[in-house]
C-alpha cells in the first residue's frame, strides 16, 4: 500500500517523482483498468454489431451497456490518475479524505458494474442464436474475436477495479486511524509527569519538600501572648 502521510500521501510540497509515482500499486492498477476499458468499448464499437444489429443475441442494449461502462471507466481512470499525481501535494487533509472516499465508492461501484456487464454479455452471447445475425464466414473471425475479447476483458476489469477498491479502503482506514491516533495526545498527562512537582521550590530549599509550609499556617506558634507593651 502507498505509505507516507495522511491517507497514504507523502509530505505536502515534495517534488513530483515520476518513477516513484508509476510504481505505486494504485497507479499500476489504474493504468491497467484504463487499458481494459479501451479494449472493451473499442471491441464492441468496432466489431460488436453487424448492419446495425448487436451480435450479443441481437440485443442492442447489451452493446450499449458495454460501450457505456467502458467509456465511463476510461474517463474515470484518467481523472483519478490526475488526482493520484497531485494527491501528495494536497495540503488539506480534508481534501485528501474526499478524494479517497470518492475513489473507494466509485471503484466499488464499477467493480459491480463490470460484474453485471460480464454476466450480461456472456449470457447474451451464449444463449442466443447468433448464426442468423453473423456476417459471412470470411468476415466472421473479426466480429467473433471482438465480441469474445470484450467479454474477456470485462471479466479482467472486475479484478482490476476490485483491487482499486481494496487499496482505497485500506488507504481510508489508515487515514482514519492516523487521525484518531493524533487525538490521543490530548488526554491525561503521562504517568511519568504526574509525580513531578507542579511548582519550583523557594531558592535555597533544594533537597527539601517542594511544597513549603505557608508562613501563617496553623502549624506556626502564636507569639502574640508574650508581647509586652513598653512603659513610659
Amino acid at each position: 500500500m502507498d505509505g507516507g502521510g495522511a491517507y497514504g500521501a507523502g509530505m505536502a510540497g515534495s517534488p513530483f517523482d515520476p518513477k516513484t509515482f508509476i510504481k505505486k500499486p494504485s497507479v499500476i492498477l489504474r493504468i491497467v483498468s484504463w487499458v481494459f476499458s479501451i479494449i472493451v468499448f473499442g471491441c464492441i464499437a468496432a466489431g460488436g454489431s453487424y448492419k446495425g444489429i448487436c451480435l450479443y443475441g441481437g440485443d442492442n442494449n447489451a452493446c450499449g451497456y458495454g460501450i457505456g461502462i467502458g467509456v465511463i471507466a476510461f474517463m474515470a481512470s484518467v481523472i483519478f490518475l490526475i488526482l493520484d499525481a497531485v494527491f501528495d501535494n494536497m495540503s488539506s487533509v480534508q481534501h485528501r479524505k474526499y478524494v479517497v472516499i470518492a475513489d473507494m465508492l466509485f471503484s466499488g461501484l464499477w467493480t459491480f458494474m463490470w460484474f453485471v456487464g460480464f454476466c450480461y454479455l456472456t449470457n447474451k452471447w451464449t444463449s442466443g442464436d447468433n448464426t442468423v445475425i453473423l456476417p459471412p464466414v470470411k468476415d466472421q473471425a473479426h466480429f467473433v474475436n471482438s465480441v469474445q475479447a470484450a467479454i474477456a476483458f470485462s471479466f479482467f476489469s472486475i479484478g482490476s477495479w476490485g483491487g482499486l477498491t481494496v487499496l482505497a479502503v485500506l488507504k481510508y482506514r489508515k487515514g482514519v486511524s492516523d487521525a484518531f491516533s493524533s487525538t490521543e495526545g490530548y488526554g491525561d498527562p503521562s504517568p511519568a509527569t504526574q509525580g513531578s512537582a507542579p511548582y519550583s521550590s523557594f531558592p535555597g530549599s533544594e533537597g527539601t519538600d517542594p511544597y513549603q509550609e505557608p508562613p501563617f499556617g496553623p502549624g506556626k506558634e502564636d507569639t502574640s501572648a508574650d508581647y509586652q507593651p513598653p512603659t513610659y
